[in-house]
């Protein structure tokens, strides 16, 4: 399956775990423009600056809607952040309602988060893997 990983990049080191987990199930990965150097960052000020910066000067939302577009599946690295368990920010909210309208399949890596858009997020049926990646089907 062709699966695009989203998330906040403050998870960019499980995103690149994630990444290699999936790729030894057999599947087809396509990461975040610049994983890697988020990764390698050391606060979470300069990945929000340069992250800002990149979705500008990169076009990065259009650029992830046509990556989503050409997939089978995202899985939302949702992992607990900004003292949310299960956090889904605005970037992943978006590229959920992408692949919905799009009829591509949805997965949550954790729970579905207690947030003002939870209605929105069930509506979209995602699949909560509770960190199973065998579970994507």
């Amino acid at each position: 399956m062709k699966i695009v990983i989203c998330g906040s990049m403050k998870v960019s080191i499980k995103m690149l775990e994630l990444n290699n987990e999936l790729l030894r199930l057999g599947h087809e990965v396509i990461l975040p423009r610049h994983t890697q150097e988020y990764a390698e960052m050391k606060t979470s000020d300069h990945i929000h600056n340069e992250s800002v910066k990149n979705k500008i000067e990169n076009d990065l939302i259009r650029d992830y809607y046509e990556k989503i577009k050409a997939s089978d599946a995202i899985l939302v690295v949702n992992c607990d952040l900004n003292g949310v368990v299960g956090y889904v920010g605005g970037n992943s909210f978006l590229e959920m309602g992408f692949a919905h309208v799009l009829g591509k399949k949805i997965f949550l890596l954790n729970q579905i988060p207690q947030t003002s858009f939870k209605d929105e997020l069930i509506a979209m049926q995602p699949v909560v893997l509770n960190e199973n990646l065998k579970n994507l089907t």
